[in-house]
């Protein structure tokens, strides 16, 4: 029998207890407000306990809430410091471990999906799990052949945990809203769930990690584990040493950040330009920071680890992405709004100012308007109160633009990344990065006498 379906009454109370207990507090923060005290001290501390409660709960179980819960830690830059401060180690936490699955229930996987002899094929293998995820955990080993190993174990049961969670956290998307300014949650909870059963299958995720691994063999910047072995719900891969993140965003220096900051850019835009697939879970527990980059030792080098979840691009990101972001750089108002209109991002109802439009734009590209950029957690928050602020242009067009289904994971993937580089407060010359692998950013036939976008 699974341990995950077993507890669904268990998992169900303790997310539906989630709006109950939002309720409470808003009814006790009416009674704040009756009593005197100001609206918006009484706002921070009401949206700071439903935080509070909410990423207790999603730490506690695995499945969709924990999945949900990664996914939203990644926007934690752009909440207001008085909010984020009391509860930023619990995101770091939900980003890196979850409650392990008892020995037995290991054993028997492996044994079910690798034979009874299982344990010949490894010299050694560790009944502790090194770290936990949404829908597995990962064993340390070393192979039969002398490599070491991790060793991914799907929970049994973990498909019906991870829809049944996330219908019931759509039930009340609304309610957790507010706690990330200008984030909308039920497409996100919704772009979830239409991942499921790719994350579930191993071996898509397996090809989708080899092809990584073989594109970055011998790169300087970037290290992708081999694939050892594959089977349903087990997956072997090579075992990389490294510091996660999570500490860097943490404890980290600088020269880490900074260093972090770059490859992680370096790998977001070059990754579909070399392998067609873009990495699409790009939260803080997935990446490590490995000695021995170009420069020595003193050097890092970035380890991405978790294939589960791409985003198929047979030609790389679309060129329009490159063309749309070149000419809001060169202030072609009336050019990108065509381009947009084609694309879907306006719908055929809907008439707006191009002007506007580039106005809305601009400042969020502002990172590709300069040779470095350094992000911060004031700046992500600056652009979400622009956004989510109902007084403010930027949100009433906002709510008239349209985002294309081809266009949501890259989208997520892209904001998610931004979220982690201010997280780490990273200086970055993201400029460079987008000229070198960014379909369409640098034109190929700029007229003569006029400067490109990299000459710029």
């Amino acid at each position: 029998m699974s341990d995950l379906p077993r507890k669904a009454v268990t998992r169900t109370a303790k997310l539906a207890a989630l709006p109950l207990g939002i309720a409470g507090r808003a009814t006790w923060g009416f009674g704040k407000r009756i009593v005197g005290e100001s609206a918006e001290l009484v706002g921070r501390e009401l949206q700071q306990r439903t935080a509070e409660q909410l990423f207790k709960v999603l730490g506690e179980l695995k499945g969709g809430a924990m999945k949900f819960g990664q996914a939203l830690s990644v926007f934690e830059s752009a909440l207001p410091e008085e909010v984020a401060g009391p509860y930023r180690a619990a995101l770091t936490k939900l980003q890196e471990a979850a409650p392990p699955m008892p020995t037995r229930t290991v054993h028997a996987v492996l044994e079910e999906r690798l034979g009874e002899g299982w344990h010949e094929l490894f010299l050694e293998f560790e009944d502790k799990p090194a770290a936990a995820a949404s829908i597995g955990q990962v064993h340390r080993g070393v192979w039969h052949d002398g490599r070491e190993v991790a060793v991914k174990v799907q929970y049994p049961g973990a498909g019906e945990a991870l829809l049944s969670d996330l219908n019931q956290l759509s039930r009340f998307s609304r309610l957790l809203g507010p706690l990330i300014p200008g984030m909308d949650i039920k497409p996100l909870i919704a772009e979830l769930k239409d991942r499921v059963s790719e994350e579930l299958d191993y071996g898509l995720e397996a090809q989708a990690q080899q092809v990584h691994a073989e594109e970055f063999t011998d790169d300087p910047d970037v290290v992708v584990p081999q694939v050892v072995h594959q089977s349903d719900q087990v997956l072997v891969t090579e075992w990389i040493d490294g510091i996660p993140l999570s500490e860097i965003i943490s404890d980290g220096a600088q020269e880490q950040r900074d260093r972090a900051g770059q490859l992680l850019a370096r790998f977001l835009f070059s990754g579909p330009a070399r392998t067609g697939l873009l990495h699409a879970d790009p939260h803080p527990g997935n990446f490590r920071l490995l000695p021995g980059g170009p420069e020595g030792e003193d050097d890092w080098r970035l380890g991405v680890l978790d294939f589960g979840t791409v985003d198929r691009l047979p030609g790389g990101l679309p060129a329009t992405i490159g063309e749309s972001l070149r000419m809001t750089l060169d202030g072609e108002a009336e050019a990108v709004y065509e381009l947009l209109c084609a694309e879907g991002f306006v719908k055929e109802t809907i008439e707006l100012d191009p002007e506007a439009v580039l106005d809305y734009l601009l400042p969020i590209i502002e990172p590709a308007q300069v040779e470095e950029f350094t992000f911060t957690r004031g700046w992500m928050r600056s652009q979400a109160a622009r956004i989510a602020d109902p007084r403010s242009p930027a949100y009433q067009l906002g709510k008239q633009l349209n985002l294309p289904p081809s266009y949501l994971l890259i989208h997520r993937v892209t904001l998610s990344t931004i979220g982690v580089l201010c997280q780490l407060g990273s200086t970055v010359r993201l400029r460079e990065e987008l000229e070198e692998w960014l379909p369409g950013f640098v034109p190929e036939d700029p007229v003569d006498g006029a400067p490109s976008v990299a000459e710029a």
